[in-house]
């Protein structure tokens, strides 16, 4: 078995078609020597002797052309005879060597007649048939029926279905052995890229292994580039405030004039705002922070509270309380950043939390410019910023939209946006709730 497991496609279809040929042979030879040792009883085997030397007499005397008349009168229910003129003579691929001894031995005249009998085609007009020839060469072809040789028809029958029905077992049997590992790769491709590598087992076809290995190398390259990346965009991050640091040291000097003071603090707080949203791109793939048990629509009336606070206009409605189990910080700030977004292009913010089936959705809508319809894929997609749909002057690295769908991915969620019919941005947010 651990050597078939090894064995490559062509090698596996050629093994299951030897196999099959192989079946079929033994059974054809075990039928065949059946039929050659098959007698009837004694009373079957003297009818079908007596039927043959009556309709033998009697064509004989009949004149060639009245013949074929003659030997459909002479037919009965079970034993049909058909009369042929001279020529080619068929014979039947399973002869019963035995039972023509026996028919012989009742009538030893039919033995001069070039006596043959042999098992019939499936299906035919009688189970046993044969031929013999007159005395000016021409046939007497017939058919009979006789219950002991049911076994042997059952077994034509078997013969014949028998490798069909093992060549259609193993070629399952294949299929399935073959589509196993080939699941396992399937399902490893769809976590591709996310979180650590996960290696699949190496089994199948020679083939199948081949590229089982190429995509465990291929998830090790893909692991490794996104972890030096990661790294290197968060040494950069680092890196970067230690100097705006200083650049803030040697603005509190009293010599520096105010105006620049704040031109340059006003600067050095959006540089660090940059910072601060790669950071958060980068990190949101924190998928090794465990889950929470959270309100999520106590947390969505929290931060709009806060914007209102702070003179932003914002609203809240729907649920008080809803609970789902996600990572709090990713989901925080995912909400934190479409709450921004709806105040500052939309000028305004009404989020709405509810309970739809066995998710929480949480709506966020403005009523401001929207998305041009053939942008909204492009605003999803990280430093990508949409100028053109936005009347404002503003800063950042295009993260904002990214950073959302990332979190709520992480989390099995959804994110959908959607430019509203009376004008303005919806934003939805699909979680699944926690499980009780």
């Amino acid at each position: 078995m651990a050597l078939f497991r090894r064995l490559g496609l062509p090698e596996r279809l050629l093994g299951i078609l030897l196999l099959v040929i192989i079946v079929d042979f033994v059974a054809n030879s075990v039928l065949f020597d059946r039929a050659n040792s098959f007698e009837l009883r004694r009373d079957d085997a003297e009818r079908i002797a007596e039927n043959l030397v009556l309709a033998t007499r009697t064509l004989e005397r009949a004149a060639p052309d009245a013949r074929e008349v003659l030997a459909q009168t002479l037919s009965t229910s079970r034993f049909s005879l058909d009369w042929m003129a001279p020529g080619d003579r068929p014979r039947g691929s399973l002869g019963l060597a035995n039972l023509r001894a026996q028919v012989v031995e009742i009538e030893p005249e039919l033995a001069y007649a070039d006596l043959e009998l042999h098992l019939e085609n499936v299906p035919g007009k009688g189970n046993i048939g044969g031929s013999l020839q007159l005395s000016d060469r021409s046939l007497l072809r017939f058919n009979t029926h006789a219950h002991a040789a049911w076994k042997l028809t059952v077994g034509r029958v078997v013969s014949m279905l028998l490798p069909t029905l093992l060549l259609i077992v193993l070629a399952w049997i294949l299929l399935r052995a073959t589509l196993r590992p080939l699941r396992n790769l399937i399902g490893a491709t769809r976590h591709l890229g996310s979180g650590l590598p996960q290696p699949v087992p190496e089994r199948g076809p020679d083939e199948l292994r081949s590229l089982i290995r190429a995509l465990n190398e291929m998830q090790e390259r893909i692991h490794q580039s996104l972890a030096d990346r990661t790294q290197t965009m968060l040494a950069i991050g680092h890196d970067l405030k230690t100097p705006l640091s200083r650049m803030q040291l040697r603005l509190d000097d009293s010599a520096v004039d105010s105006e620049v003071r704040e031109g340059l603090t006003h600067d050095i707080d959006e540089m660090r705002m940059l910072l601060e949203s790669l950071q958060a791109y980068v990190d949101s793939d924190g998928r090794n922070i465990p889950p929470e048990l959270i309100d999520i629509a106590v947390m969505a009336e929290t931060l709009v509270d806060t914007a209102t606070d702070h003179g932003a206009d914002a609203t809240y409605s729907g649920a008080s309380s809803l609970e789902v189990r996600v990572r709090p910080v990713a989901i925080r700030r995912a909400l934190s950043n479409l709450l921004e977004n709806a105040i500052h292009y939309g000028g305004n913010a009404r989020v709405h939390v509810k309970r739809d089936g066995g998710a929480a959705e949480i709506v966020v809508e403005d009523d401001g410019p929207g998305i041009p319809e053939d942008r909204i894929a492009d605003a999803l997609q990280p430093f990508v910023r949409l100028d053109t749909a936005r009347t404002r002057d503003t800063a950042g690295m295009g993260l904002g939209l990214p950073i959302v769908r990332k979190a709520v991915r992480m989390e099995g969620g959804t994110l959908d946006l959607r430019n509203r019919p009376e004008g303005g941005l919806r934003a939805t947010i699909r979680l699944p709730l926690a499980k009780d």
